[in-house]
């Protein structure tokens, strides 16, 4: 029978497509035509770096709304009540563990927690007495008890929890969730954060692309005034003379990058321009809360000096996740309460209580809260022992590493579901305890990222939210 000879040996016939491919696939050829296919990927990618992309597998969330409660509330009088306390209120507290505490010098005594609580909703869940609107939610939410942090002061825990790395530089998980999935609105920035006016301990760098590129940082909308300064022109100049201007600079842009294509900052900073141009016309509609009816600006609390200012800030988060903005991060501070507790901790909760719990029913209502995956956290969560200064309504209690409590709402997650338990005096997680990587990894997943795959090649590796891996916390999705 005869045999047909192979392509290197039929040099006299003209070669197909595919013999040509076959050959590079057999030289050095390869290494060049592999070199083009990723470039032209990467050119493409550069081309719409925010575009809609699918993520590694099905989810129900499509995008998140972060409430960072900034200084780290109290787990043990907020969701995890211990009444083992009310015994030991005023005893001498033995250090057991490091990081029980901030402060390592002086007499510590047991603080009981000077709040009531209570069940709410039809699953019982254990809720300070304060809560008074989120109750009426709880059986939406999934308290999650089991986390760990790795540091008791606010800088290095509050840049853990936002980018997975203590010292900082690193993307945040907005910004990883924006590289993995682009966003539905190509007119806004993917990752938007609502800070107040004075930002938390750390900065800026809780929000930051890191190593990925400048298109993933988070943007931030000012809590007053102007939204984003020096977004719209200065007097007299049109958007045409804008348009013509962008489209000048743009070519000229074009051309240094022919000529250096590796400069991914000059394509960053094109596409840029061009988005606050578009933003111009978006940002304005989407801010102004006064379309929104006053049963809804009710609903949030801007009819309370107390709670407007969060509620506002949630009701532009709800808005934006409308719009088709991937992740939405929403800080509020005041947590830190080393001593009055009784009275700081009772205020912030009235500041947020109802604008939270106006978040998750508004969402629900309009059939966006499977969608939508809210997760309320702080950097770490509160000792069950404090200083006895002066004692009454002065106690306190100081920073807690090893135990905290987190909730999660909508998105594919448990609803009126308690995850996980800290020991007797809530000290130290005991049940479905998981450090912060494994919680990362986890709302990767449940909105559809595998955080192996959600890798970034930087400083001569591949680099991952986790930092080196980290374990999906099964309990946390239903």
């Amino acid at each position: 029978m005869h045999q047909q000879a192979p392509p290197a040996m039929r040099a006299s016939a003209p070669l197909s497509r595919r013999e040509t491919l076959y050959g590079l696939g057999a030289s050095l050829g390869a290494v060049a035509f592999s070199g083009l296919l990723a470039s032209d990927r990467a050119r493409a990618a550069a081309a719409r770096p925010l575009a809609p992309k699918s993520g590694h597998f099905n989810s129900k969330a499509k995008a998140c709304i972060l409430l960072y409660m900034a200084g780290g509330p109290s787990h043990i009088d907020t969701f995890d009540p211990k009444p083992k306390l009310d015994e030991l209120h005023m005893q001498k507290f033995v250090r057991k563990d490091k990081f029980a505490s901030a402060m390592a010098s002086g007499e510590r005594y047991f603080v009981k927690s000077p709040f009531r609580f209570r069940k709410a909703g039809e699953a019982g869940i254990d809720m300070c007495e304060h809560w008074e609107h989120l109750a009426g939610v709880a059986d939406e939410l999934c308290i999650y008890r089991g986390c760990q942090a790795e540091s008791i002061n606010h800088p290095t825990a509050n840049y853990h929890m936002n980018t997975g790395n203590r010292f900082g530089g690193d993307p945040a998980i907005g910004s990883w969730v924006t590289y993995g999935l682009g966003t539905e609105n190509q007119d806004l920035p993917g990752y938007i954060v609502l800070p107040e006016v004075a930002y938390p301990q750390g900065g800026a760098a809780n929000w930051s692309n890191g190593f990925l590129p400048p298109y993933y940082q988070g943007t931030t909308l000012r809590a007053s005034g102007s939204p984003i300064l020096d977004l719209n022109p200065p007097p007299g100049v049109t958007r045409g003379h804008q348009r013509r201007n962008l489209d000048l600079l743009a070519k000229l842009n074009e051309r240094h990058l022919v000529r250096h294509p590796d400069h991914s900052e000059l394509a960053a900073r094109m596409e840029n321009y061009e988005l606050a141009f578009r933003m111009q016309m978006q940002v304005p509609g989407i801010l102004d809360i006064s379309q929104e009816s006053a049963a809804v600006q009710q609903l949030y609390g801007l009819d309370d000096p107390r709670t407007a200012e969060l509620g506002r800030r949630c009701l532009l988060a709800r808005r934006l996740v409308e719009q088709g903005v991937r992740f939405v991060q929403v800080y509020t501070a005041g947590w830190d309460s080393h001593d009055y507790i009784e009275r700081a901790h009772s205020q912030r909760i009235r500041a947020v209580d109802r604008p939270i719990a106006a978040l998750i029913r508004d969402l629900k209502s309009r059939g966006m809260l499977d969608e939508t995956l809210i997760v309320w956290t702080g950097e770490f969560g509160r000792s069950p022992d404090n200083g006895k200064r002066g004692g009454g309504e002065r106690l306190g209690r100081d920073h807690n590493a090893k135990g905290m409590a987190m909730f999660l709402a909508g998105g594919g997650v448990p609803r009126g579901e308690v995850v996980g338990a800290t020991d007797e005096i809530g000290e130290k997680a005991v049940d479905v305890a998981h450090p912060i990587r494994d919680v990362h990894v986890t709302l990767l997943k449940l909105l559809g990222l595998d955080d192996n795959k959600l890798t970034y090649f930087h400083g001569g590796r591949f680099k991952q939210l986790s930092q080196t891996g980290g374990e999906v916390i099964d309990e946390l999705i239903a």
